[in-house]
């Protein structure tokens, strides 16, 4: 099965940014930085996602996040769908945190059970079949407006959605030009997506 080994995320300041990874989310190997002085304004048309167990684990990943220098973009609150939020990263990469269950099972922890990149995209259909052909396997697909993909246990999950639309779920204008910053590594071989997403072959 054609998976993602890992993100490498681009930014001018690859020390700090590291530093702020380590601290409010503990991530290491499937994320990793890099320096870059590409440009790089608004949306970049991405996001990323920690998926987690329950609202309280929501609560303490983004009150780590913020307590180290990350800034607010959506609240926490429930939604017909579970309870999260989103912050951006002082690197600009936006995450939500998010849980599909609105009540504690347990003590509040900063474990996490994925994660996800979701890449907002002008043509969700076209770029569904775009991926197909590079060996990924559709797992739950609704029409032109979502898409994800399978993933092995441990490895960053996939879903297209449209940019607009992903735009809005983050509390973010959708506007944005130059440089993704992020650079996708897999098994499925070295090619720019079309929407201008780099994927790169995994390190060994």
């Amino acid at each position: 099965m054609t998976a993602i080994k890992s993100l490498v995320l681009e930014t001018p300041d690859a020390e700090a940014a590291d530093v702020f990874y380590t601290t409010a989310f503990g991530l290491n190997g499937q994320v990793a930085v890099r320096s870059t002085d590409a440009p790089s304004e608004g949306f970049r048309g991405y996001t990323l996602s920690l998926v987690v167990s329950q609202p309280a684990n929501v609560d303490a990943l983004v009150g780590a996040a913020l307590d180290a220098g990350a800034t607010t973009l959506k609240p926490p609150s429930k939604s017909l769908w579970g309870y999260g939020g989103a912050i951006q990263a002082p690197d600009g990469v936006i995450w939500t945190i998010a849980s599909s269950s609105k009540k504690n099972t347990g003590p509040a922890s900063r474990e996490f059970d994925d994660i996800v990149l979701l890449l907002g995209v002008d043509n969700v259909s076209a770029t569904k079949q775009f991926y197909i052909g590079h060996g990924l396997t559709v797992t739950k697909s609704f029409g032109s407006k979502y898409v994800e993909f399978a993933a092995p246990d441990g490895h960053v999950k996939l879903a297209l959605y449209k940019r607009r639309a992903l735009a809005k779920t983050a509390g973010v204008s959708p506007e944005g030009s130059g440089s993704h910053r992020i650079v996708v590594n897999s098994d499925a071989g070295s090619f720019t997506d079309p929407d201008g997403f780099v994927w790169d072959v995994a390190p060994v």
